[in-house]
């Protein structure tokens, strides 16, 4: 059975990306853990905003975190140790790994991230691109050689 392309439409021409990180964000489906948020921040003086990604990573510590960015795609991936000293009797909260994966757009830049009171808060500017508007001349007669 074949996939009908998301963006198939001949007048849309080189979105094959944009389809592809379609299908890499629906991939990166996970077991919801750790739970996030993902709000916009009203700067001040600034028409771009901001975007926070919040996650919930109680018991993580700054060195059980790592965020990477990588061909557009951010990834937080956290690593706890087992602490091999302690005698459990009952162990409700599990040393736990987990990978969480945000496609993000062209123009989005990671500013800043911080671990506070168990919430980990990465924020994303979104750039405004520039407008550019570019005039293209129609060259002589004969330049494009048909096929015959």
């Amino acid at each position: 059975m074949t996939r009908m392309a998301t963006l198939s439409n001949p007048l849309l021409l080189g979105f094959e990306e944009i389809e592809r990180l379609i299908d890499r964000a629906a991939k990166g489906g996970s077991d919801g853990y750790p739970p996030y948020n993902i709000e916009r921040i009203a700067a001040d003086g600034e028409e771009a905003g901001l975007l926070r990604i919040t996650l919930a990573v109680a018991g993580f510590t700054r060195d059980d975190l790592e965020i990477t960015i990588e061909d557009k795609q951010l990834t937080i991936r956290g690593k706890q140790q087992d602490d091999k000293t302690r005698e459990y009797l009952y162990r409700g909260i599990a040393a736990r790994q987990f990978s969480r994966t945000f496609v993000l757009a062209d123009g989005i830049e990671v500013k800043s991230a911080d671990l506070a009171n168990g919430l980990l808060a990465i924020d994303l500017q979104r750039l405004e691109p520039e407008r550019l508007v570019r005039r293209i001349e129609i060259g002589p007669p004969g330049r494009i050689k048909t096929r015959t």
